[in-house]
């Protein structure tokens, strides 16, 4: 193995026994949006004066991870649509703009940076993260499942064909005798680059996909003229802020079953969206996935029945939901039926949801 492949294996399983914990309830609401279509592509410099971005509203401004605080500085996103491309702009307030990181594909994270998470089909498998610094260095990755299940695979080297991203720094990168305003990370993200086979149509005009944002935010200090992350007494690296879209409830952005919604919508105008009764159904689903988890952490086997991992009625929107819990060799399946849709939707061992 690659030192390079090796290390970032090291890094990876370290993020997922320690870095990366995980939340039993799902606290939090996911945030909304509609992306509108533009008829005109967007110039991608970094530049917010685009008269596209003009037509479209700001996201909320971001908030911690994990308890939906205010952060110190200010982070929004605008998000449109074409047939070729997803467009993101990205605004961050920031008296210290620095980065030192140039090499692609490098845990930029180690930098102040930028993050997107996207989920196509919503089932938590198969999605992609791109981190970017103000250097608008950029490191994209493919994720076969959350870092918790232990078969994960991610793959470092698969890149986004044809990413255009452009950051303009309000201010002065790299220089800690001034203070900055921020930065403005503006990126086009081909459609094809998400498409799993060589016909398919995965241009999800007026669908949705489970997309996050994520700002991560280093303490930092000087030296020899130079920025660096702020480290303790002890010689440890402060630990990160991280902040958010669509809050976690928990330090982790690896549950994109908690991600927001993006409804790229094709009508002229403002449209609204309301997340689906069956998302919600969904979310039952992924409470019961980490009570199994939790419930085999302390016991070293699975539940038997769902009277183990909950005592409380199960119900969305009125609806009470009748969830049913079947062991076999290999783990288990939680299936329920769906008062919207009458389809049945299984939840597996491994996290993958499949409806009949």
């Amino acid at each position: 193995m690659h030192l390079k492949f090796k290390w970032l294996t090291v890094v990876l399983v370290f993020f997922s026994i320690a870095g990366f914990s995980q939340s039993k309830k799902n606290t939090v609401i996911p945030k909304t949006y509609v992306a509108g279509k533009t008829i005109n592509p967007i110039v991608i410099d970094g530049d917010e004066s685009d008269a596209a971005w003009s037509k479209t509203d700001w996201t909320d401004l971001f908030e911690d991870i994990e308890n939906g605080i205010k952060p110190k500085y200010g982070t929004k996103v605008k998000m449109l649509w074409d047939e070729t491309n997803f467009y993101i702009l990205a605004k961050l307030d920031e008296p210290h703009v620095w980065a030192n990181l140039k090499q692609r594909d490098t845990i930029i994270f180690y930098n102040n940076d930028f993050e997107v998470f996207i989920d196509p089909d919503s089932d938590t498998f198969n999605y992609y993260e791109l981190e970017i610094n103000a250097l608008n260095t950029a490191w994209d990755l493919f994720l076969s499942k959350p870092y918790r299940e232990n078969d994960n695979v991610v793959l470092n080297d698969w890149n986004i064909p044809g990413l255009k991203s452009a950051v303009k720094i309000n201010g002065t990168l790299n220089n800690p005798n001034d203070t900055d305003q921020g930065w403005v990370l503006e990126m086009a993200i081909p459609w094809a680059s998400y498409r799993k086979s060589y016909n398919e149509q995965n241009v999800p005009e007026d669908k949705f996909w489970r997309v996050n944002f994520s700002r991560v935010n280093w303490q930092h200090t000087i030296k020899d003229g130079s920025y660096e992350r702020k480290k303790d007494a002890e010689g440890k690296f402060l630990p990160e802020y991280n902040w958010v879209w669509s809050p976690m409830g928990v330090i982790n952005m690896h549950e994109p079953e908690k991600w927001g919604y993006v409804y790229f919508s094709s009508k002229e105008g403002k449209e609204t969206f309301t997340i689906p009764q069956e998302e919600k159904v969904r979310w039952e689903l992924y409470t019961l996935f980490r009570a199994q988890k939790e419930y085999y952490q302390k016991n070293k086997t699975w539940a038997k029945s769902i009277q183990n991992l909950t005592k409380e009625a199960i119900s969305v929107d009125g609806k009470i939901l009748k969830p049913v819990l079947e062991n076999h060799a290999s783990g288990y399946n939680i299936s329920v039926k769906s008062p919207f849709s009458n389809q049945t939707l299984i939840i597996r061992e491994d996290g993958k949801i499949i409806s009949k």
